[in-house]
């Protein structure tokens, strides 16, 4: 699970810019598709440069 960090991180900073309510950890795994969970990671690391 450790390798979807990084798109949590993302995805909790795209929460805070919009004032939204990030879900947790937990739930953004265990409800996000494979895909949506892929995309998030991609975004982290095209930001990571």
């Amino acid at each position: 699970m450790s390798m979807y960090r990084e798109g949590y991180d993302y995805y909790v900073n795209k929460c805070m810019e919009f004032d939204i309510e990030p879900i947790n950890f937990y739930y953004y795994i265990s409800h996000l598709t494979k895909e949506q969970l892929d995309h998030f990671n991609k975004q982290a690391d095209i930001l990571k440069g």
